[in-house]
């Protein structure tokens, strides 16, 4: 590891920041606790961190070569991701292409329903007030971004579910939400951060819709580290398998 592990900044509910000595730079560890309902239930999977880690740094190896700006730099060794550093933005912002989980709880959509043009919703990363549904006045009067920020949060999220949606559609993956996260790198830009996984995503088997995303854990069904397995079978490349020693 060419970038050493310096102080812990931050311990998340999946993840861990730490220092390096490049003050610009962070190493983000991904560990193999999984929760849901805002870590009520929690459990440890064997090697989820190291699934996640490289599924996570081949999108964002793809939308960095598609013009996006991300804060990832390497994949140090599975589990181990290189990034510059950001002051987040306590904004998480969900895009849905097809309806599903809260949206249809909270309203009248019919389940799977195509949403077109995608529906793009912003809660606020908060677990003190189990992050709710913002609008764009609740965000401006709390000084989490300006007009101008969110609008460009938005312009942005639509270039990457375009990305994203053509590149797993190709691979045969329904792509029917995803929570992403952003922040300002040194120089002020927005750029993207945090992880893009099965964590984070829906992913359905575009020919069974099976489901093959932390839904599984949700639900307290099986087959969860099997799914996640499955995602990077069909994402990684024969290159990027040999890379880091994956035998799927």
């Amino acid at each position: 590891m060419n970038s050493k592990i310096g102080d812990l900044i931050y311990a998340g509910k999946a993840k861990d920041v730490y220092e390096t000595d490049n003050p610009t730079q962070v190493i983000v560890k991904f560990r193999d606790d999984i929760t849901a309902g805002d870590g009520i239930k929690s459990e440890s999977l064997v090697k989820k961190g190291f699934y996640n880690s490289v599924i996570s740094s081949k999108f964002f190896e793809v939308l960095e070569k598609s013009g996006i700006k991300t804060q990832y730099i390497e994949l140090i060794k599975p589990g181990y991701m290189l990034c510059k550093k950001l002051d987040m933005i306590p904004l998480e912002v969900i895009t849905r292409n097809i309806a599903a989980g809260s949206l249809i709880k909270k309203f009248p959509f019919t389940d799977k329903q195509e949403l077109n043009p995608p529906v793009i919703q912003m809660d606020y990363k908060n677990d003190e007030y189990h992050d709710p549904m913002l609008n764009d006045s609740i965000t401006i009067a709390l000084g989490l971004a300006t007009q101008q920020e969110l609008d460009g949060i938005r312009d942005i999220t639509l270039k990457i579910n375009a990305i994203l949606k053509d590149f797993l559609l190709e691979r045969d993956i329904l792509f029917p939400d995803f929570k992403i996260e952003y922040g300002f790198d040194s120089q002020g830009n927005i750029v993207l951060g945090d992880e893009i996984s099965p964590d984070t995503c829906r992913f359905w088997d575009s020919k069974t819709w099976e489901v093959l995303d932390k839904d599984l854990f949700r639900k307290g069904e099986s087959g969860v580290m099997d799914a996640y397995m499955k995602v990077a079978s069909m994402i990684l490349s024969n290159e990027d398998k040999e890379k880091w020693n994956i035998n799927l």
